[in-house]
């Protein structure tokens, strides 16, 4: 795990949703994935079982925020104040079912004042979405 990897994992650590969703960060060359694990307490519908919708799009927002925070973050900077988020639209194309969640997030436009990001999440399969969305962020003051 990189120095950047393990601070972005601080980070998400410091943040107590995220902290009890258990939300962590791994890498693999330039990309970065956010791992939802799998825990009984996260599950919406019982009979599927399926993930709840509020988790399900906490999990995407918070996947594209720390995806911005980690593409202007290098090993040596403070951490900076974190995004705000302006809209997030979820597709929930299928219900995530009770196994660990994975999504990434891809900048699709960042400038001073302003991001766009669309991330995809998916469990087994990563060409088999379960959910995805686009949000758009206000960036703080300062960011590139």
């Amino acid at each position: 795990m990189t120095a950047r990897t393990e601070r972005l994992n601080g980070l998400a650590a410091g943040i107590p949703y995220l902290r009890f969703l258990g939300l962590r960060f791994e890498t693999a060359g330039d990309r970065l994935t956010a791992v939802l694990p799998f825990s009984p307490m996260l599950i919406g519908n019982p009979v599927i079982p399926a993930l709840h919708g509020g988790v399900t799009a906490a999990f995407l927002e918070a996947t594209a925020i720390l995806g911005l925070v980690w593409s202007g973050l290098t090993a040596e900077d403070p951490l900076p104040p974190l995004p705000k988020t302006i809209d997030l639209t979820v597709d929930y194309l299928r219900p995530g079912l009770s196994r660990d969640s994975f999504a990434e997030a891809r900048v699709v436009r960042q400038g001073r004042r302003y991001a766009s990001v669309h991330v995809e999440a998916w469990q087994e399969d990563r060409v088999r979405l379960f959910a995805q969305g686009t949000g758009h962020f206000l960036m703080p003051e300062g960011a590139r």
